[in-house]
């Protein structure tokens, strides 16, 4: 653990999840594969690329930049502009397939498996403090798992704008009922996580799951309070 700046008392934790608490990459991978097998299925989209769904994804966020918010909205409304694009025009067609994609979807990203290191010091330190989850990503703590160990979720578009706009930081604080001076949250983005936290009061603890030097990551605006490596080395506040 390294310290870059004092801490105040610290009497309640938020976690970002993906990343943090978990190596999201293969969960998302096969989430997104599988998504894409379930559009194959219908007529004339046996040969569609994720190339091509990715594209007319960028492409909608440059029509509408706010939707990037709420990523679930975001992929569900790709989908109904690629069928368009693919000449599937009915409306009550397009509801349907965009809704089983996008249930295939939910079912897989929830097929996150954590870690028992990180569920270890998550109870470890749930018996100390308050514990909640501030996150950009479309993972649910219920299908996961981890509702034991947190007081509640937030999400970005969910629950308002993502990190790292503070309107999700200052609704933890103010549901913990705790001043953001004395909540630690916890994250691998030096954007969305350290950023955000800072800039909404709260101290920030940036998890470096790739043991990068922190001077040399263009993302670092600002130092966190606290730098680890590993999830574990938040037994040393207990």
């Amino acid at each position: 653990m390294h310290f870059y700046r004092s801490l105040s008392p610290i009497k309640a934790l938020t976690f970002d999840l993906d990343d943090t608490l978990y190596d999201n990459a293969p969960f998302l991978e096969k989430a997104i594969d599988k998504m894409m097998d379930a559009l194959r299925q219908v007529d004339g989209l046996q040969q569609i690329k994720l190339v091509e769904f990715n594209q007319v994804k960028q492409d909608l966020l440059i029509d509408k930049p706010e939707i990037y918010h709420d990523v679930l909205t975001w992929r569900a409304e790709s989908i109904r502009r690629f069928l368009h694009l693919k000449g599937i025009n009915k409306q009550q067609q397009i509801n349907q397939i965009t809704d089983q994609a996008m249930d295939t979807f939910v079912f897989w990203r929830n097929k996150v498996v954590v870690p028992k290191q990180s569920l270890a010091t998550l109870a470890a330190l749930a018996e100390k403090f308050p514990l909640a989850v501030i996150t950009n990503g479309n993972a649910d703590i219920t299908k996961i798992g981890l509702t034991p160990y947190f007081k509640f979720a937030l999400r970005g578009g969910a629950n308002g704008p993502s990190k790292p706009f503070p309107d999700l930081f200052n609704l933890a604080a103010d549901k913990l009922a705790l001043p953001s001076e004395n909540i630690l949250h916890v994250g691998d983005n030096l954007h969305a996580d350290v950023q955000g936290a800072i800039n909404s009061g709260m101290q920030a603890c940036w998890i470096n799951v790739l043991g990068t030097d922190i001077y040399h990551q263009s993302e670092a605006t600002v130092l966190p309070h606290i730098e680890i490596k590993q999830l574990s080395e938040l037994n040393s506040l207990l």
